[in-house]
């Protein structure tokens, strides 16, 4: 079961933009496919949804080589994708007869999403009445409204305020709860953080870094510590020989080369009668991880 992608490559002439790529997806969730600008993110997707043809190796869904007609899939492009001067409850009918939709099918859907994303209002609109935030949950419906067992989406939270961007989340919470299988590229790490187990980065067509998130960031030493006191103790973490990257009102982020130092300074803390709301050995974020990986 799930989506698996063999030694897969894609050539533009003489230039790889995907080499040798391995991904196997076999248990439903969110999947991170990250990577900087050009580095072979949207060229896999494409491969993946067979818009366009990879040079060589094999995808294949549920054992089978993935075809329009064996995948029922939802695509979210990163770019915009509606159609201007139509408005919003014409186009949506389209793409889901495109997507093979009968007309009283497609009807309940666009009526259970457009009010699931309290779009109700704009049913009768051109969509370049539309603020940029709303064309994207107009994108995001066509995505997921014939009930996909594939869903991938490219920055799904672009250009949406907080209040969207936590339903969006929601809704796709609820997708993970359906047990869907999605595939989400996105340069907003934490959101990756959020939702994805597991994950693959990409660098110029190249897989650098590939696993559960949770492992690949277990292998990483705690190289800060987060604490918060009642007290200022900015002499006790100097005196202990250790960095203070921040501090706002006793809310500290501490730099250590080693874990017993941090230990130690926690011990230190104890003895002095310190009141500490918090202290917790930091992990490198996703963010310092990608970097690390392609900031050269």
């Amino acid at each position: 079961m799930g989506l698996e992608l063999k030694d897969v490559c894609k050539n533009f002439g003489t230039k790889e933009a995907v080499k040798h790529l391995n991904i196997t997806i076999d248990k439903p969730g969110v999947y991170g496919l990250l990577g900087t600008n050009g580095a072979g993110k949207t060229t896999t997707i494409r491969m993946i949804l067979g818009i366009i043809k990879k040079t060589s190796g094999t995808i294949s869904w549920n054992g089978k080589e993935v075809k329009r007609e064996n995948v029922n899939f939802g695509y979210m492009p990163e770019e915009r994708g509606v159609y201007p001067k139509t408005k919003i409850y014409d186009q949506l009918m389209y793409f889901a007869r495109l997507k093979g939709m009968k007309q009283k099918e497609a009807n309940e859907a666009i009526d259970y999403w457009l009010k699931r994303l309290d779009m109700e209002e704009y049913r009768d609109m051109l969509a370049e009445k539309l603020s940029k935030g709303n064309q994207q949950k107009i994108q995001f419906i066509i995505s997921v409204m014939n009930d996909p067992e594939l869903i991938v989406l490219d920055e799904p939270f672009s250009g949406l305020d907080p209040v969207n961007t936590e339903t969006l989340k929601k809704v796709m919470k609820e997708l993970i709860k359906e047990n869907k299988y999605i595939i989400m590229s996105s340069h907003q790490m934490a959101s990756v953080e959020e939702f994805c187990t597991d994950l693959t980065i990409l660098n110029r067509g190249t897989t650098v870094l590939q696993g559960n998130l949770a492992k690949i960031k277990n292998g990483y030493p705690s190289e800060k510590i987060e604490i918060i006191t009642v007290e200022n103790i900015d002499n006790i973490i100097k005196q202990a020989g250790l960095e203070i990257i921040e501090n706002t009102d006793n809310h500290y982020l501490v730099k250590i080369k080693k874990e017993k130092q941090g230990e130690e300074l926690f011990k230190k803390l104890a003895e002095t009668n310190i009141r500490v709301i918090k202290f917790e050995f930091k992990k490198p974020t996703l963010n310092e991880i990608f970097i690390e990986k392609v900031g050269a």
